[in-house]
């Protein structure tokens, strides 16, 4: 059953209905708040009820909590550096009885070795599927906020592409699958750099908030020592003339 809200809220914060299955989510004003990219993100996952997951960068654990709704699994895991959003991960877990499917650990994603460890720990020696929404922008660009858990959010500090795809191909079984979210004009960067960790671009998918408007999301499956085949699948859209959601988003929302 879950907990009145005025014993799980702390200063600040609030619940969402998340629209799906009856999942909530607690979140705070001050942190970075979890948006389109997180929903289209756990929509392209594609697993098996044997897989393990591992999300980096879990932050409030959105897309843990989400992909319980949308796929088979064995175990989730989200990996959090920041202590108040690793915090805030593990009361979402527990506001939708989750325990027992995702473990949040708080951990550097660059420490790939201690996270292989604890894998270990628990019997497992690769897993078969990484997603990451990562910080978008690179460390001297953008606002600086001055709230350090939203900055470090946003901002490469601690967590690079180079970081997201060496940790993923340490993690990752032969074969196994990342998914990653980000912004069009790093495409360059999301290809190249990833080569150099044997991940493979398998399928790009471009989010347009309008037909006429450029892209402003990128979606990417990789394989670890896939071939150099990629898909690019059809171009989401995310408004109509009208400002309604289109039919796109209404069937990944299952609206």
């Amino acid at each position: 059953m879950m907990e009145k809200r005025e014993e799980i809220l702390n200063k600040d914060e609030r619940i969402d209905d998340l629209l799906v299955d009856n999942l909530k989510l607690i979140q705070n004003k001050n942190y970075f708040l979890f948006g389109m990219d997180s929903v289209l993100l756990s929509s392209i996952v594609k697993s098996k009820s044997s897989n393990t997951i591992i999300d980096l960068c879990t932050g409030s654990a959105v897309i843990p909590i989400l992909l319980t709704s949308r796929i088979k699994y064995s175990k989730i895991i989200g990996i959090e550096l920041q202590e108040e959003m690793h915090n805030l991960a593990k009361r979402n877990v527990k506001l939708n009885n989750l325990e027992k499917g995702i473990e949040i650990i708080k951990e550097d994603i660059r420490n790939y070795t201690k996270i292989m460890n604890i894998l270990k720990q628990q019997d497992v020696n690769k897993v078969d599927i990484v997603v990451c929404n990562p910080p978008y922008k690179q460390v001297g660009t953008g606002t600086i906020n001055d709230k350090t858990v939203k900055y470090i959010a946003r901002h490469e500090e601690y967590c690079t592409l180079d970081d997201v795809f060496k940790t993923s191909s340490k993690l990752l079984k032969e074969k196994g699958k990342l998914y990653l979210v980000h912004k069009p004009e790093r495409i360059a960067d999301l290809i190249t750099k990833a080569r150099k960790y044997k991940l493979e671009v398998k399928e790009i998918t471009i989010m347009q908030p309008k037909i006429n408007k450029k892209a402003s999301l990128v979606l990417l499956e990789y394989s670890l020592g896939g071939g150099n085949e990629a898909a690019i699948n059809p171009i989401i859209i995310e408004y109509d003339d009208s400002g309604e959601y289109t039919s796109q988003i209404k069937k990944i929302y299952r609206m």
